[in-house]
């Protein structure tokens, strides 16, 4: 795992604007944000990718999926629409190797 920054972010010791925090996941805002809102969801246990996370909690997708709802709500982008994405990859452009979603939102998205 090496210095994994989210870790050090769901451990207290990297400062960030944190929104939404579990047992299972810790979410904060971007440093370098997409769009008005975008918010960082991770699983507070290291899991390097979505390939990775078969076989962990069979839970976990939908709990993370359900706190993207909930902070969206919080943010008041649930009427007017908001996108959660994952990458998956260096070619997907996945940055850094700890399983995050992207919650994007907050102003009109270009489709996909």
């Amino acid at each position: 795992m090496g210095k994994c920054i989210f870790c050090g972010i769901v451990n207290g010791g990297v400062d960030c604007k944190i929104v939404y925090e579990d047992e299972k996941v810790t979410a904060f805002k971007d440093i370098n944000p997409a769009a008005r809102v975008h918010v960082l969801i991770i699983p507070r246990e290291h899991i390097e990718g979505i390939k990775q996370a078969h076989g962990k909690d069979p839970g976990l997708i939908g709990h993370i999926m359900r706190a993207a709802a909930d902070i969206a709500e919080e943010e008041n982008i649930t009427n007017t629409g908001y996108r959660v994405l994952v990458n998956s990859g260096p070619d997907a452009g996945q940055a850094i190797n700890h399983l995050h979603f992207h919650l994007l939102g907050g102003e009109k998205l270009k489709a996909i």
